[in-house]
């Protein structure tokens, strides 16, 4: 088994797990990571805990968002990008029909009892 390598983006206050601890802006770091690695194993690989994090995706497509992250088993491959966003980023709700997602994520809000269509999340959610 090889490498693969993920362009990475952490927004706002994550950009402290990039590598700064000083960053509040952004940071682009490049994970080089086993073959068949996750979310979950990139966020160990970043020393960041999952909860801390708000709106992700992976080369474009929705993944995950504050209260709901169904993301952690998603495979990487070889040069995805992934972005991670920061809890105080806003995305109004209303702009998540339509919005191109990783299967993991539309199964998810489709499974849910609201179908991702609640503006706020709480940590019972």
């Amino acid at each position: 088994m090889g490498n693969i390598v993920i362009d990475t983006w952490l927004y706002g206050e994550l950009a402290k797990y990039g590598g700064d601890p000083q960053q509040t802006v952004f940071a682009n770091p490049k994970v080089e990571l086993p073959e068949g690695s996750t979310i979950g194993d990139l966020l160990n690989f970043l020393h960041l805990p999952t909860e801390q994090r708000g709106i992700t995706f992976i080369n474009g497509d929705l993944s995950a968002m504050p209260g709901l992250q169904p993301d952690l088993t998603h495979r990487l491959k070889d040069g995805d990008r992934v972005a991670f966003f920061h809890l105080k980023s806003m995305w109004p709700f209303q702009y998540r029909h339509g919005v191109a997602m990783i299967p993991e994520m539309s199964n998810a809000m489709l499974d849910g009892r609201d179908q991702g269509l609640h503006h706020s999340y709480s940590g019972k959610e």
